[in-house]
């Protein structure tokens, strides 16, 4: 054992008892946060827009700033990018995160030196927490692989600009960069094939103890290297125990992984976004992840089923229930006010304040009023081949309005690692779940205004052909699996099993 990995257990404590200081008083340290973000930022053009200077309160805040989308925000946004200082706060950011948007084009999302170090700081946390609980610091001497986005940033009026794991990449502690893997050459790498054929041959002979990105490219990772040796990932890899994600709920991976890995290992989920860096798993026995209260982020919440009325419920963290669906709206020192990165959030627990990510919310459907959305559909799907071989790749759901023949219904596109033994009876399964968690479609289905829903079979490898055919193949793109349209359903019929 190294003097690394011995030193990291009493540090790792020392963390944990910090961060549960704050979060065992979380309205005191939001309260504090709201305070320093409308002090700093009541200079700037959007706080003289807003009249910050004249703000004492939450209500106060909730009069003056809207919830809003990167639209709302955008024509602040413009002026940044084309190079005017203390417009959403002060200064000029450090970085542009760039992410996709679905109406707006490329969005550049500002990242500043205030902002910055909560990212890092929040990921070094969550494998601190890990130390801490486990009282093992092991996996430090081994080889640790991120998948991620290229490191090359370009200039933008003087700003780096890039993908947030791009840009994350240049933040590796000292005491990490020779555990970590792949070579920056390979990271550079824009190709995701030709990247992650490149990310095996580097990694196949190491000593890999730490792996993580989300979890259908390094799926595909795991599927690369068994082709390659004809070995599980634990022969290969036997000191591999635990498996970093984010960005997606991991239940439908889960029995995928494990037939690949060989053994069952350790998980952790983070939540982080350009936007911020939100929540992190803290435990290996308690639900959720850890809300992060102390990171220049201010939170705010919009029950989901509210969201779209006209004047829906706002509110803190102090109002916040439990077995709620609520959109997540972020105020943060990154100079994004009302801000709805348009995920769907549950507590699971009120002390300390922990979520889990349930969706999204421009991610559901309701063609028919049905009002279904992602946490719904992932847990038919899991209920349904629990305690069976199945084994599920991907999978997204659309409505199918005007079928050929008979009622309309919800078309399930889903691509099998391991296939039931009746496609019907595992249609039905789901079906069931779905009317047993949402009572609108239980009506519709009673009501026959639909009928059950079919399962149309992907391909091996179909989404991935999908996604190429779209040009989003790489580690930072997902499929949604829900959508209200049949944007991805019409293309996803190309991609059938014959």
């Amino acid at each position: 054992m190294s003097v690394k990995s011995v030193f990291a257990i009493p540090f790792a404590k020392q963390v944990a008892r910090r961060v549960y200081k704050w979060a065992n008083n979380p309205h005191k340290t939001q309260d504090k946060v709201f305070k320093e973000l409308i002090s700093k930022a009541k200079n700037t053009a959007f706080g003289k827009d807003h009249d910050f200077e004249n703000i004492t309160s939450y209500e106060d805040f909730k009069k003056r700033v809207k919830v809003q989308d990167y639209e709302g925000l955008r024509p602040y946004v413009d002026r940044i990018v084309a190079g005017e200082s203390d417009v959403l706060w002060k200064g000029k950011p450090i970085y542009f995160a760039k992410t996709s948007g679905t109406t707006s084009g490329a969005k550049y999302i500002p990242i500043t030196k205030d902002s910055m170090p909560t990212h890092i700081k929040a990921a070094r946390n969550a494998l601190l927490f890990y130390i801490a609980e486990k009282k093992d610091a092991s996996f430090v001497d081994g080889k640790m692989i991120f998948l991620q986005g290229s490191p090359v940033l370009e200039d933008k009026n003087g700003v780096k600009l890039g993908r947030l794991s791009g840009i994350v990449a240049h933040y590796v502690p000292q005491y990490l960069l020779k555990n970590r893997l792949p070579s920056w050459e390979t990271n550079c790498i824009e190709d995701w094939d030709t990247k992650v054929n490149a990310i095996v041959k580097e990694t196949i002979h190491e000593d890999m103890s730490v792996i993580s990105g989300i979890p259908s490219w390094v799926q595909m990772y795991f599927e690369k290297l068994i082709e390659e040796t004809g070995k599980s990932v634990s022969e290969l890899f036997p000191n591999f125990n635990f498996f970093i994600y984010g960005g997606v709920n991991f239940e439908p991976y889960k029995n995928k992984f494990e037939s690949l890995i060989g053994k069952k290992i350790d998980y952790i989920e983070l939540y982080p976004a350009s936007e911020g860096f939100i929540a992190y798993q803290d435990s290996q026995t308690e639900p959720g992840m850890l809300l992060q209260l102390k990171s220049g982020i201010f939170y705010e919440f919009i029950p989901a089923d509210e969201f779209f009325d006209e004047n829906p419920t706002r509110i803190s963290l102090s109002d916040v229930k439990l077995g709620v669906n609520y959109v997540i709206i972020l105020n943060t020192n990154a100079g994004l006010w009302g801000y709805n990165i348009g995920d769907t959030v549950e507590f699971t627990s009120l002390k300390p304040y922990r979520i889990k990510v349930t969706g999204r919310i421009k991610h559901f459907i309701s063609a028919f009023g049905e009002h279904v959305i992602g946490k719904e559909v992932e847990k038919a799907l899991n209920d349904a081949i629990k305690d069976t071989n199945t084994t599920v790749s991907e999978f997204t759901v659309a409505p199918q309005v005007n079928p050929t023949e008979g009622l309309p219904y919800h078309e399930w596109f889903v691509e099998f690692e391991n296939e039931p033994e009746n496609i019907v009876d595992l249609a039905t399964k789901i079906d069931a779940s779905m009317q047993t968690q949402n009572i609108y479609y239980q009506d519709l289905i009673e009501g026959k205004v639909l009928q059950p829903l079919i399962i149309r079979k992907v391909k091996k490898g179909g989404f991935h052909e999908y996604m190429k055919s779209i040009g989003k193949f790489g580690g930072q793109n997902k499929i949604p699996q829900l959508s209200d349209n049949r944007k991805i359903a019409d293309v996803l019929q190309n991609f059938l099993k014959e």
